[in-house]
Parts: C-alpha cells; sequence; structure tokens
C-alpha cells in the first residue's frame, strides 16, 4: 500500500506586518519591518521598549464579541489564522466526516495575559473577583480547543508545547497523524501573545533581547555582526493539511506538498544551543532523510535565524555540516529580521512563507544584515537586504527552542 501524502491547502496569518499571507508575503518580500515601539503598555521602565506588535486587530472581524471575550489574546490570534485558513482552503464541514478533521496548534507560553491581568485582579479585589473563565482562557490547549468548537470538530486536539519550536512540532505531529491515516485534515500552526509586562521583562531579564530603542526597525539582525539580541514579537500562523486523494477529490487550491519532518533535542543546556549546532543539523539530516529529497535539491531555508549570538553561529555550522559545498548555493533567510520572535508561532509563519516562496518564485530578505559575521561563514548566501527571484521547488524550515527542542519541515511542489 504506497505511503499517503499531505498536501497544504489553506494559510492562515495574523502578525505585526500584516493579517494575511498574502499581503505578509509581499511585506516580506519588500523588506519592511514589523517592529515598532510598544504602546499596549507603560513600557517607559523597561529597558526594551519595542517588539513585534500588532497593533489594530480586532477579533469581531471573525468571531461574535461574546466568544472573542472568553479567549485569551493568544487564543483570538490563532481562532482568526485558522479561519483565514480554512476560508482559504474552501473546505466546508458539513459535508466532511467531523470525526477525521482535527487540530493540533503549538504554544511556547500560552494565555500569559490572561494570568497577569487575574493576578493583579486577585491583589486589588481578592480571590472571589477571579475571573471563572480564568483558566479557559490562559490553558495552552485553549486555542486548539476554540477552533474545534468554533467549527464543531471531533477528530484528534491537542496542543505542543516546546517554546520557539511549538509551531514546527504541532505542525510536524499533524502531518504524522493525517500519514498515520488517523485523519484526514488537520487544521495546524501555532500562536503566541506573549508581548506582555511581565513577558517582556522576562525575556529583559535574561538579557536574549535587543536593546536598540533608538531604532526598533533595525533592531533584529540575524548573522549580523553588530546584533544584540532577538526581537519579541507577537501572532499566529495556521495551515491546513490535507490528505492529498481527500484535497483532490473535492478539487482544492494544493498550494505545496509537506514532504518530511523530524524532531529531536541537544540534551545540552536549557536556553542555550549546542554550540557546533550537531542538534540541529541531525534534525536537518532526518527530515531530508523522511522526505526522501537528496540534499542538493533543497532551493531555500527558512533559518530559525533569531539574531543572537549562539543560534546564528550554531545554525550556519549546522547547514555547513549537513550540506557540505552545496551550503554555499543556497538561499538562506531569516524572516525574523522583518517579524522579530514570535516563539511558538514562528515555525507556523515560517512555514506559510516557504510556501509562498514555492508559489510566487521570489525569496524573502534577511534584512538589517549590512555588517555579517564571519562567524556564520561569509561565503554562505543569506539573501541580504534585499529580495530576489529564484525558482524553488522545496524548501526548509527550521525551528529551534529552549529546552533544546529542534523541529525541520520539508516542503515542496506537488507533482
Amino acid at each position: 500500500m504506497s505511503k499517503r501524502r499531505v498536501v497544504i491547502t489553506g494559510l492562515g496569518c495574523v502578525t505585526a506586518l500584516a493579517e494575511s499571507a498574502d499581503e505578509l508575503f509581499a511585506e516580506l518580500c519588500e523588506g519592511k519591518s514589523g517592529v515598532s515601539i510598544i504602546e499596549s503598555f507603560d513600557v517607559s521602565a523597561y529597558p526594551v521598549r519595542f517588539g513585534g506588535e500588532i497593533k489594530t486587530f480586532d477579533v469581531t472581524k471573525y468571531v461574535h464579541q461574546r466568544e472573542g471575550r472568553r479567549m485569551d489574546r493568544f487564543s483570538q490570534f490563532a481562532m482568526a489564522a485558522a479561519i483565514q485558513a480554512v476560508d482559504d482552503s474552501g473546505l466546508d464541514f458539513s459535508k466532511e466526516d467531523i470525526f477525521r478533521v482535527g487540530v493540533i496548534v503549538g504554544t511556547g507560553i500560552g494565555g500569559i495575559k490572561e494570568i497577569e491581568d487575574q493576578h493583579i485582579r486577585i491583589l486589588k479585589k481578592g480571590p472571589s473577583k477571579v475571573s471563572p473563565f480564568c483558566v479557559p482562557r490562559l490553558m495552552a490547549n485553549a486555542a486548539g480547543g476554540n477552533i474545534a468548537i468554533h467549527y464543531g470538530l471531533r477528530g484528534p486536539n491537542f496542543s505542543i508545547v516546546s517554546a520557539c519550536a511549538s509551531g514546527n512540532h504541532a505542525i510536524g505531529e499533524a502531518f504524522c497523524n493525517i500519514i498515520g491515516g488517523r485523519s484526514d485534515i488537520i487544521i495546524t500552526g501555532g500562536a503566541e501573545a506573549a508581548l506582555t509586562p511581565i513577558g517582556l521583562a522576562s525575556f529583559c531579564g535574561a538579557r536574549s533581547l535587543s536593546t536598540r530603542n533608538d531604532d526598533p526597525p533595525a533592531a533584529s539582525r540575524p548573522f549580523d555582526k553588530d546584533r544584540d539580541g532577538f526581537v519579541l514579537s507577537e501572532g499566529a500562523g495556521v495551515l491546513v493539511l490535507e490528505e492529498k486523494g481527500h484535497a483532490k477529490k473535492r478539487g482544492a487550491n494544493i498550494y505545496a506538498e509537506l514532504l518530511g519532518y523530524s524532531a529531536t533535542d541537544d540534551g545540552y543546556h536549557i536556553t542555550a544551543p549546542l554550540p557546533d549546532g550537531d542538534g540541529a543539523a541531525r534534525t536537518m539530516e532526518l527530515a531530508l532523510t523522511d522526505a526522501g529529497v537528496e540534499k542538493d535539491k533543497i532551493d531555500y531555508i527558512n533559518a530559525h535565524g533569531t539574531g543572537t549570538e549562539l543560534n546564528d553561529i550554531a545554525e550556519s555550522a549546522a547547514i555547513k555540516s549537513v550540506f557540505g559545498r552545496y551550503a554555499y548555493k543556497i538561499p538562506v533567510s531569516s524572516t525574523k529580521s522583518c517579524l522579530g520572535h514570535l516563539l511558538g508561532a514562528s515555525g507556523a509563519v515560517e512555514l506559510i512563507v516557504c510556501v509562498k516562496v514555492i508559489n510566487e518564485s521570489a525569496i524573502p530578505p534577511t534584512i538589517n544584515l549590512d555588517n555579517p559575521d564571519e562567524r556564520c561563514d561569509l561565503k554562505m548566501n543569506f539573501v541580504p537586504l534585499a529580495a530576489r527571484q529564484a525558482k524553488v521547488n522545496v524548501a526548509m524550515s527550521n525551528s529551534f527552542g529552549f529546552g533544546g527542542h529542534n523541529a525541520c519541515l520539508v516542503v515542496g511542489k506537488v507533482n
């Protein structure tokens, strides 16, 4: 019996740059930045006063106000992106076996805003005034649960929590679920809304953020010698994965095929990657094997590319370890240079970028790469400053997270 194949039939996203996949890709290719001064709370006492903040999001564009109020901000983002993706897919769930449709959405932190809000309430008004919706809002699985309830879906539904690898892990596990025959359709991706007072203060305390307050759009600088940390951002990316035969039978528009997935752990340090990038390299190798794709068939890599010294050097080393001399021919860009780091949502948004790269024959740039770090190897093609036209048949998306989590996805044109 032939292996089941998994295709992508719907895309949706909410980011600081744009609120649709098409608009996001256009903005990225123009080299625009979504990083700006934070306006949702007072940041005057913070050493970092900027991030990838979504300024104009309105959940009532997607769901009734009452439904939206029962969700934390990260779940609202996930719901909006999921509705976009489902609408884009053309699915009509009244015609589907709802027990064969699932939801797998990842998050690194979950409902931190709800925790903060209710903590303030308990201090000011006492425990009896804590909202009865506190737990349903803050729990990490709330995003997936709300999406399933919205559509009345009865298939597998769970959340992946693996820091910045959560989005890729969620998509990868959805891929495995369909390959294994348990489902025909999975709504999957990642969502995050950790740009809150405690969220920002925590990363400030860890000294992992850029402090370029005088020029926020220039703060996210992957692979650049003058980088000084990553930029904290928020948002969501959601895709509809579907068994290929099922998609073709209903006449769906197929964007791309998800070819392979792998996940490993460094087993080294809670926040730092293995310095030689061995964990990341092993993950890429296994994903290529899972996809049945030769190394010289990879046409583009969307790097994890956070703009931190440890990550950039380790990931560069990993790519060279896997691809050898061919590493110098592969365009490698970090769209975090434009978006900042969406933590558990980053992998999902970046896979959407990979799908758009394949469909639009264009590669978005690594902006702010003015002074490349020789330790990341100046011979590597980091697509600095400006987008380029290129035919891309197969792309790779890397995500690595605190805890040593590594996840890699391989996506390609549909044959």
